[in-house]
């Protein structure tokens, strides 16, 4: 089997654009923020060495799905972070560097892709179980592939391009269609007819999969760019596994025998008779293209027909065999591969002692071309895409406040303390939501009104206590224990955006692309938390409905319309 290399990547270091986007954009002290810092660090740097087996490909989702939590806090619409992400490629090695998150993340999801193409080569298949690993193994890696063919446009590296995304997706559903042979292989236990007619089309099922893909990499961008190898690789199986067809064909036809027109046993006469019935149905859909004459059911009732038609087949199994040795023989890298090459000497052994069984010295007549095989399977290889929501992970700047207020997208004003002292008529405020709380309204002339408290205001502190995770009722609570003493609150106020750019960036951050949509959906994501682009090289955007959306008075706040919260006056 052919396994992907992973993408080498440098170290980043993202302490000083974070600590300064801490201090400028959140206005809190960024030396509280140390440990999380580290964190985030030492975990790309884990992500770089992954090991090969499910806890690499846990660590490399652990780290994606981070990446979208990152991405909300610290990287605005409107201007880069200043980190430059350096990445290689896979085959060849060539460096290419960018700013956007969006390279990060897709170099990440590639090599999530390629550990699959690993684990799935490492398998033992020599039983059922280890082929079944592989095969789930292949079909995630080509689901993580075809993910990012799907979600990502404008690659800067060639691995991550859409025609090399495409070759590995068809490559890897090829290697998944080669183990379902092996797995045939080895759960065919009897000799039938039918039986070894279903493994030649198996078989022949493989090799136009690896047709397919030889053709992919020979296009003119692939060509140069796909390791000689590879394509030696498969093109040696396109052929082997078409010499395996006719010679599977050949064995049906040659060791199938009729139903005895003299048989004493009525009953074992039936199931003979039966048998044919299925042998002749399984034979009609056989070939592409059904020879006019002989006709098939003439061969199926004729030894000497069946012989000449099984000795065609095997001459056609030879040739293909000799072809895939003549490819081996040409790459350097596969005549170092013993195992390869005598995998191929044996079949190319047995295809020719079975020619020289059915040949006979009294055949004269130039041997029949055999028709081509009718490919076909009994299990379809699936295309398994990613499963990110299998690893849970915790915003590690949670500390921040929520995602709904709390973000790069948004801009707020400094913070303002409020001194608060219940009167008569209470503290003259309505409160909704939940973390942060946000202040409905005001009473006018009422004890909040004059301490300068305002409509959209997001409660962030009550006597000093951090509130932004708090619940409606736990704000509530805080401010009932405050009694005749008064209370501090610490408030924010979400500003509009006036300039252009700043309008653009509100417009941006109503879009969303699908990928990163469902990933605030597998990440438990705040309500009414706004999404931009995260996927895209070349931002490519469709308008939705929700975000940045209820304007109160010259303030912005989030739409409660999907929160079930009771608005209370306090």
């Amino acid at each position: 089997m052919i396994p992907l290399g992973l993408k080498e990547t440098k170290e980043v270091d993202f302490a000083v654009s974070i600590q300064d986007f801490i201090c400028e954009h959140y206005g809190e002290d960024s030396s509280l923020y140390e440990k999380e810092i580290k964190e985030l660090t030492e975990l790309r740097q884990a992500m770089r060495t992954p090991s090969r087996n499910q806890a690499g490909l846990e660590l490399l989702m652990e780290y994606y799905n981070q990446l979208y939590y990152l991405d909300q806090r610290f990287f605005p619409l409107h201007r880069n972070l200043g980190v430059h992400f350096h990445w290689y490629d896979s085959l060849t090695g060539v460096p290419s560097c960018q700013r956007t998150l969006a390279f990060e993340k897709g170099s990440v999801l590639f090599n999530i892709g390629a550990l699959y193409t690993q684990i799935g080569a490492r398998q033992d298949r020599s039983a059922t179980a280890g082929i079944d690993r592989a095969i789930d193994a292949f079909q995630r890696a080509a689901g993580a592939f075809n993910y990012l063919k799907e979600n990502f446009s404008n690659a800067p590296s060639l691995d991550m391009s859409c025609p090399s995304l495409c070759m590995l997706v068809r490559l890897m559903v090829a290697q998944v269609q080669e183990c379902v042979f092996e797995r045939v292989i080895l759960t065919t236990q009897d000799t039938h007819f039918t039986s070894q007619l279903s493994l030649a089309q198996e078989a022949a099922r493989v090799s136009d999969v690896y047709l397919l893909v030889h053709q992919t990499m020979t296009q003119p961008l692939m060509k140069d760019y796909v390791p000689f190898s590879w394509a030696s690789m498969v093109q040696v199986k396109s052929e082997h596994f078409r010499a395996l067809s006719h010679y599977y064909a050949a064995v049906a036809l040659c060791d199938h025998t009729s139903a005895a027109a003299d048989d004493d046993d009525d009953e074992e006469e039936k199931e003979q008779e039966e048998a044919d019935e299925e042998a002749e149905k399984a034979f009609l859909q056989f070939y592409i293209n059904v020879p006019a004459e002989p006709t098939l059911i003439q061969v199926l009732q004729d030894a000497e027909k069946r012989r000449k038609l099984g000795k065609a087949h095997l001459r056609r199994a030879v040739i293909r065999h000799e072809e895939a040795m003549r490819v081996h023989g040409l790459c350097k890298i596969l005549r170092k591969m013993d195992i390869l090459q005598d995998v191929l000497s044996l079949a190319h052994k047995r295809s020719l002692d079975k020619y020289s069984e059915l040949d006979r010295e009294d055949d004269f007549d130039e041997t029949a071309e055999a028709p081509e095989i009718q490919s076909q399977t009994h299990i379809k290889p699936d295309i398994t895409p990613p499963n990110f929501s299998t690893v849970q992970v915790t915003d590690i700047f949670q500390r921040l406040g929520p995602l709904s207020v709390f973000c790069a997208r948004s801009r707020w004003g400094p913070v303002r303390v409020i001194c608060l002292q219940r009167g008569e008529g209470g503290l003259g405020l309505t409160l909704r939501g939940d973390s942060p709380v946000l202040v409905a309204g005001v009473v006018p002339g009422g004890c909040a009104a004059e301490a300068g408290l305002r409509e959209g205001d997001y409660i962030v502190a009550v006597d000093g206590e951090d509130c932004k995770w708090s619940k409606h009722s736990e704000v509530v609570q805080m401010l009932k224990n405050c009694g005749n003493r008064g209370v501090e609150l610490s408030v924010i106020t979400l500003h509009s955006h006036d300039t252009q750019a700043d309008r653009r960036t509100i417009m941006l951050s109503n879009s969303s692309d699908k990928e990163n949509t469902r990933q605030q959906r597998l990440l438990g994501a705040a309500k009414g938390q706004s999404s931009a682009s995260l996927l895209n090289w070349n931002r490519k955007k469709k308008r939705e409905g929700s975000g940045l959306s209820k304007r109160l008075g010259s303030t912005f706040s989030l739409s409660f319309g999907s929160l079930r919260d009771t608005e209370a006056m306090y």
